[in-house]
């Protein structure tokens, strides 16, 4: 068959216009070097709340049957948890600043938000770009699950009762992604995607290890969605332990 001259041009046109999209960038990032375990460090720590706890008013779940036999007691919103001595949940602390470039491998674990007696749980995770992630309803009752990213796609999709969970993978780094349930208006989590694994999430404990950091001086950042953000500089050297303490003056927080 003979292809004329235009059409072999546009057709060279198209593959060198993917070349230059796709190409170059794949290219760049396997020629990344890794991180060389035997010089790297760590930093960990704790995070803590100095004062009371806000008060807030138990979340008003009348309006859905399902979400009121599954909740037989008050639930208060997630928005403050805190574990002995001011332990403080839910904080994501991260490496802010100070890091090079570097080629991670992606977790092939699913990081999994689930849909569990009406609220979202874990109420904030953290997960890397490329990494599978799932939400899961665990309820007799539908959902809808919408998150709100800034740099990926936004998408919004009913999850009825018993159904398969909603999968979906990130591309782009977000930070504090609000995921939303348009059926049940007080559902709400907190996800963040990273392009490198210094990350952490608080529990009770108030807990959090950075490991297999290069050597460098770093800005970690400690986020919590009710008091702002925490900012600490620190060098480690080659195999180098630090420790380091975030506290948040309960003072400092929103009313909710």
């Amino acid at each position: 068959m003979n292809i004329g001259l235009p059409y072999r041009s546009l057709v060279l046109m198209a593959l060198l216009a993917f070349a230059g999209c796709s190409g170059p960038q794949n290219s760049e990032t396997s020629q990344l070097p890794k991180v060389d375990p035997s010089t790297a460090g760590s930093i960990a720590g704790t995070v803590t709340l100095d004062g009371s706890l806000p008060q807030l008013k138990p979340i008003d779940m009348s309006a859905n049957q399902a979400c009121v036999l599954a909740n037989p007691q008050p639930v208060l919103p997630p928005v403050v948890v805190v574990g002995e001595k001011g332990a403080l949940a839910n904080v994501v602390v991260y490496v802010k600043s100070g890091l090079g470039n570097y080629r991670f491998d992606v977790p092939q674990e699913t990081a999994v938000l689930a849909q569990k007696n009406c609220m979202y749980d874990p109420h904030v995770m953290a997960l890397m770009t490329g990494q599978p992630f799932e939400v899961r309803n665990n309820d007799p009752t539908m959902h809808n699950v919408h998150p709100m990213p800034k740099h990926n796609r936004q998408w919004s999709n009913s999850q009825p009762a018993g159904s398969a969970p909603l999968k979906e993978t990130f591309t782009h780094s977000e930070f504090a992604m609000p995921v939303l349930c348009n059926v049940h208006p007080w559902m709400r989590a907190y996800v963040f995607v990273f392009d490198n694994p210094y990350y952490a999430v608080t529990s009770k404990a108030g807990t959090f290890a950075l490991n297999g950091l290069p050597p460098g001086t770093y800005t970690i950042e400690a986020w919590h969605e009710n008091y702002p953000a925490k900012d600490e500089t620190v060098t480690i050297g080659p195999k180098e332990a630090k420790t380091l303490s975030f506290t948040f003056k309960a003072s400092s927080g929103v009313a909710k």
